[in-house]
């Protein structure tokens, strides 16, 4: 009697990573388009298409757009489909009043606990800043602008209050890229880490302090005369 070869079980640990990876990559993707307003403020997102789009299945797409439904960045309306969350400018100064609280925290601690590490690699994100600037790269300085505030909320060594900025510097971005038509606010941008930054090296608090409300000034008033 033949015997039946044996089944290979099914490698399910390794589905679920690959799934998991699939999903990842949907919300990143989908999440860097709305930030850098690829997809449009107040406009329809397609399931099918933006599957299409990223090369992926409707699924990973499907949990994606969820996600990025929690994170108020947008709306499923049942039987009309997905919106992008439009740009209020009353969130947006409410966000810039959380900011404020919550940056001038952030500072003192990365000031206090910072390790030397972390200063270099901040530098290193401030020193890429005057060539994507020439290139007037405002997808890319956007990306820097978003990475140099991560690495000052993670040397604070406060991890709720690092994801706290972080989720409102994602949301902000948007208003970010929108507001930058004018050249000489991306230099300001780029002095005004660096005066965070030499201040933070110092270690010297008050400083660094200061440098965070006006930069924080400096984006609201920007954005009051942008939308």
């Amino acid at each position: 009697m033949l015997q039946r070869a044996p089944v290979a079980p099914l490698n399910t640990a390794a589905a679920r990573a690959s799934g998991a990876a699939l999903r990842e990559h949907a919300y990143d993707e989908i999440k860097r388009r709305i930030i850098s307003c690829e997809f449009r403020p107040g406009a329809p997102i397609n399931e099918a298409q933006v599957a299409s789009m990223l090369g992926l299945g409707r699924t990973p797409v499907h949990h994606a757009l969820h996600r990025l439904e929690v994170e108020g960045m947008v709306s499923i309306m049942p039987r009309k489909g997905v919106l992008v969350a439009p740009l209020s400018l009353n969130d947006v100064l409410d966000m810039i009043e959380v900011r404020a609280t919550n940056e001038v925290l952030c500072v003192t601690l990365a000031a206090e606990r910072a390790h030397d590490a972390d200063l270099r690699a901040m530098r290193d994100i401030v020193e890429a800043s005057p060539a994507m600037i020439e290139r007037r790269d405002i997808g890319a300085l956007m990306a820097l602008d978003l990475k140099f505030h991560v690495a000052v909320s993670a040397a604070s060594r406060n991890r709720v209050l690092a994801d706290l900025l972080r989720n409102l510097h994602e949301k902000q971005a948007r208003f970010w890229f929108l507001s930058l038509s004018d050249p000489e606010h991306l230099n300001n941008v780029y002095r005004e880490h660096l005066t965070l930054l030499d201040a933070l090296e110092r270690r010297d608090v008050p400083a660094a302090r200061e440098a965070i409300r006006q930069h924080i000034a400096e984006f609201r008033k920007n954005i009051i005369r942008s939308i």
